[in-house]
């Protein structure tokens, strides 16, 4: 591979990058910090404008980056801000709806080079809807390229506004805690024990407790599987606002699901899983549907969002909202183990195609490159 500049565009001095994140989700904040780590080892200077927690969450200044605070848009003084964090930026690179529309505002009347990265596609309805697409046009309009993480993204970039919109090369950071020394033969009855689903199968999902989620329809589906001999037990990794409405539920229908609100051992958990389930809906390069396939457990998952392109032929896929579909096809699975292993070889394949952490940080920085690179005097 050629080597990619790390020079600014007048060749004095490294090339210094300010990252925008609006607090973000998961994805989103794991995907700058790697950035973050990738270009600061190859000699660019990098600062990361987020809130205060966004830092202490991601661990921004661990990789090298330097870290400004610029609190959340509901902040009036969050643009001024963000204009005087980009002030000696050779070029600035925002991450997200929110994060993009105030990087516009703080870059008016400058010619520094805007790239945004669209991790996902926010939904919503009535006036917030299209005070929202008013922002999308507004940011791709002002962004020099806009970097989508699924085709879908990319196409609606275009759609638009965008002058110049490719598709993104996003990896899986590390960011789940990684396995301890123990044995994960002996680690993965402990975990069932402790959950209790020994002698039972266990379905795993993971995000927060949102309604886009679909957590809602996956209660609804738990129905089915009250009936099964043994019960499986499904829970729930991650916390929210929906957490009461959800007890409740399970609570008063007796489901077998438990929540357990947040957890940082993801990977612990997808090992003792017999099934993952992801009945969201608005996932781009779902995380959780990613490290399914790295551990090799078999995913049920909507067709929605960017996941059929995400993951291909190695997860079940369902309608998002439909719970008769979803508790069909974990039924299923759970009578098929050659089906299931069908998956986990696909999963492994699937898996290998996507890009690394040093494929991604490449490309973003030969997209830097040709954007600060001097041109030649006509």
């Amino acid at each position: 591979m050629t080597p990619v500049s790390s020079h600014s565009p007048h060749g004095r001095s490294p090339l210094r990058t300010v990252q925008v994140l609006g607090g973000g989700n998961a994805a989103s904040g794991a995907h700058v910090r790697s950035l973050a780590a990738g270009l600061v080892a190859r000699g660019v200077r990098v600062t990361v404008c987020a809130p205060a927690d966004a830092d202490h969450t991601y661990g921004f200044t661990g990789t090298g980056a330097d870290h400004v605070h610029v609190p959340r848009s509901s902040d009036p003084g969050s643009v001024a801000a963000l204009r005087a964090a980009c002030t000696d930026a050779d070029l600035v690179h925002a991450h997200g709806l929110h994060a993009s529309f105030r990087t516009v505002l703080a870059l008016s009347g400058r010619r520094t080079p805007l790239v945004v990265t669209w991790h996902d596609r926010t939904h919503a309805d009535g006036p917030r809807g299209h005070f929202l697409r008013v922002l999308e046009r507004r940011v791709v309009k002002a962004a020099t390229v806009v970097l989508g993480t699924t085709s879908a993204l990319v196409d609606r970039a275009r759609r638009t506004g965008a002058r110049d919109a490719r598709l993104a090369a996003v990896s899986l950071p590390g960011t789940r805690t990684p396995p301890g020394p123990e044995d994960p033969d002996r680690l993965r009855p402990k975990i069932r024990a402790e959950l209790g689903a020994t002698g039972r199968p266990l379905l795993i999902a993971v995000g927060s407790l949102e309604r886009r989620r679909g957590y809602t329809t996956l209660l609804d589906a738990a129905h089915a599987w009250s009936r099964l001999d043994p019960v499986p037990l499904v829970v729930v990794a991650g916390e929210g606002q929906l957490r009461g409405e959800l007890q409740r539920r399970i609570e008063d229908e007796e489901l077998p699901v438990r929540l357990l609100g947040r957890r940082d051992d993801v990977s612990d958990l997808l090992a003792a899983a017999d099934l993952a389930l992801l009945p969201g809906r608005s996932e781009a390069r779902s995380p959780f549907a990613q490290e399914a396939l790295h551990a090799r457990v078999p995913l049920v998952a909507t067709g929605a969002g960017g996941i059929p392109e995400l993951v291909g032929d190695a997860a079940e896929l369902v309608p998002y909202g439909n719970a008769r579909a979803l508790a069909d096809a974990v039924v299923r699975l759970l009578d098929d183990p050659d089906r299931r292993e069908l998956l986990k070889e696909r999963g492994t394949r699937q898996a290998a195609t996507w890009p690394t952490e040093d494929e991604t940080v490449a490309q973003v920085l030969s997209v830097y490159d040709e954007l600060t690179r001097p041109r030649p005097l006509a």
